[in-house]
């Protein structure tokens, strides 16, 4: 299925505004409210493209393209669009408050580990780094539309709403970046314990003494031990730094489920900063997936446009230097270990074994590419090494059923529906056993393909990646909705896999948002010039020297034709044609080698006919 960014996000707005409105009313429907995640990915699901993209900008009226009104015209016409959207997410900041300060419950996301037991009701409150890493990337995206849209409107009644809701986005935004800084962890390791064992055996691939294992790790990681243990700004416990520093010690770092239990209040200068830093539960141990969710949140705020929109106060550019510095070195940790063994990578070795459990899974290896991509869109990489990420990719879509064909009784179609259960370790401390469920193996597969895509400076990588991302594409779009609640969302694993279990009730908006954010991320993709080659360049500047020869010749034989005669016009377009082909030879050679072909024809076709008249 070939990718169309644009098409494909005017049908899910289309989907959305059909789902979501009723005469021009916001409606949440039954879970609406329920958590904190869902209700941020429905409106990323707008507001996300709305402000990453040109083309679907919604805050300046008189800029809104006539097929992105046709999309979302069940909010109206292009000047009440806006409005909805201000009222619709300052709804959303009334709901997940308490009074006193933002909320950042899991609600319903969450699942119990024992299915005879509930949930307990302060258990669905307990705050998610799912939900830190959503809100990050929502209210960054309101802040940035408010700031556009205020310069643009002169209503009082709507400027009066935009100042309010611009001070309640930015509270919610600094709650979360506390809650993201308050749920990064290093768990220190030792080596004669089971998660010890678990870690030595999956560095070591089974073939390696724990003593060389450990000697390895020191050798790989000294400098990345060094900055954690010398590094103030970390707030580390002095008994971790201590463990830190014992050198038979191995260590993970990462993000735990949510705040870890006893983790410091972090210093603000804001007076109700203790309140909105409530008390943790969770294990200080780092999961691959909630990392990977917390990257994704901290690359939004480190990202250009929030630089360059100045949408962060003093206060919020203090604690987004303090996420830089966990940010660095989380993807130095995890590029290491998954390219521990330089002869085979861990990453190849698929499916990713977990040092807690253990639980093996392919979702686990995906995890890890795609801290590699957040790796590789900052840092330039090999040809090789790129390669060998994309056989990775190529295997992990094989396994995972989308590109391979799914076996009666495959277990491999549980990463799809009902997806992979994770128990969260300090859940239980007030109720049953918590688990996080995730189901995104293949829209997490589709992004990662794509921002690959956009970086891969070699033909054949770019080819494969973008064959594999139409293949992941299409799996995906074949599981939209097509009857009853939520027509055109997602998700409906059983239009792929007739086997796996009967879908929910209402869309799933975690798979819909990632499915947005595939359809950005390939805008970016089209948004870059063709990757240059040299064979087509040389091939082109061949041509253009051929056919330049050859226009001189027959300007040299022939009489100049009059000026506004067809004769006249037609060598003008042959020499307007040369010149762009020259002009395009270094970007665009493909196209200049093209034109030029077409001028040698346009030139022979003359030659023939002047052949005859002789």
């Amino acid at each position: 299925m070939q990718i169309k960014p644009r098409q494909q996000l005017l049908d899910m707005w289309q989907a959305l505004a059909r789902h979501s409105f009723e005469q021009g009313v916001w409606s949440w429907g039954e879970s609406g409210g329920l958590s904190s995640v869902a209700d941020a990915e429905r409106l990323l699901c707008l507001l996300y493209p709305a402000t990453e993209l040109p083309a679907f900008r919604l805050d300046d009226p008189n800029t809104t393209e006539r097929d992105v009104r046709k999309a979302l015209r069940e909010l109206g016409d292009s000047t009440d669009i806006p409005v909805r959207l201000i009222e619709i997410v300052g709804e959303f900041m009334k709901r997940h408050h308490d009074g006193e300060a933002p909320t950042f419950g899991g609600g319903h996301s969450f699942g119990s580990a024992d299915p005879e037991l509930e949930l307990s009701a302060e258990q669905r409150e307990f705050d998610v780094v799912d939900s830190y890493s959503m809100s990050v990337s929502l209210c960054l995206a309101t802040l940035g539309f408010l700031k556009v849209y205020r310069n643009t409107t002169t209503r009082a009644s709507a400027v009066a709403r935009i100042e309010e809701l611009r001070q309640d986005t930015s509270d919610r935004l600094t709650a979360a970046m506390l809650g993201l800084l308050r749920s990064f962890t290093v768990d220190v390791v030792d080596i004669s314990s089971d998660q010890g064992r678990a870690l030595a055996r999956l560095l070591g691939r089974s073939r390696l003494s724990d003593r060389q294992v450990v000697q390895r790790f020191q050798h790989r990681f000294k400098p990345l031990r060094a900055l954690i243990t010398d590094s103030l700004a970390l707030g580390l416990d002095t008994d971790v730094c201590d463990e830190l520093r014992n050198e038979n010690r191995l260590f993970e770092c990462g993000w735990a489920w949510g705040v870890v239990k006893d983790a410091p209040v972090v210093s603000t200068d804001s007076d109700q900063g203790g309140r909105r830093q409530p008390d943790g539960v969770a294990h200080p141990v780092p999961y691959l997936h909630f990392t990977v969710v917390a990257l994704d949140g901290i690359i939004d705020l480190l990202s250009e446009r929030t630089l360059t929109l100045g949408l962060l106060d003093a206060e919020q550019q203090h604690l987004a230097s303090a996420l830089r510095l966990r940010f660095e070195i989380t993807q130095q940790y995890w590029s290491g270990i998954a390219r521990f063994d330089d002869e085979v990578w861990l990453l190849e070795e698929i499916p990713w074994r977990t040092t807690r459990g253990p639980i093996e899974s392919e979702y686990f290896s995906l995890t890890v590419v795609s801290i590699l991509v957040h790796d590789l869109m900052r840092r330039r990489t090999t040809v090789r090494d790129l390669s060998r990420i994309v056989a990775v990719m190529e295997r992990l879509a094989e396994r995972g059923r989308i590109t391979g064909r799914a076996l009666r009784d495959d277990s491999a179609v549980a990463l799809h529906g009902p997806g992979i259960a994770m128990d969260l370790l300090g859940s239980d401390e007030r109720g049953p056993a918590m688990t996080w469920v995730m189901n995104d193996f293949s829209t997490q597969l589709l992004k990662r393909s794509v921002q690959l895509c956009s970086l891969a400076d070699d033909i054949g990588s770019q080819d494969r990646l973008l064959r594999l991302a139409e293949s992941v594409l299409d799996h995906v779009w074949r599981r939209r909705i097509t009857e009853g609640e939520g027509v055109g969302l997602w998700d409906d694993v059983r239009a792929v896999h007739p086997e796996a279990p009967a879908p929910a009730t209402t869309p799933s908006w975690s798979i819909t948002e990632r499915v947005t954010e595939c359809m950005v991320a390939a805008h970016g993709l089209y948004d870059r010039s063709p990757i240059r080659s040299d064979e087509l360049t040389a091939a082109a500047g061949e041509a253009i020297s051929e056919a330049a020869h050859l226009l001189g010749r027959e300007q040299k034989n022939h009489p100049a034709p009059l000026g506004g005669t067809p004769q006249g016009e037609w060598i003008k377009g042959l020499e307007a044609d040369l010149r762009r082909a020259r002009e395009l030879i270094e970007d665009l050679p493909g196209t200049s080698l093209a034109l030029t072909l077409g001028v040698l024809a346009r030139l022979d076709t003359l030659a023939r006919a002047t052949d005859g008249e002789g």
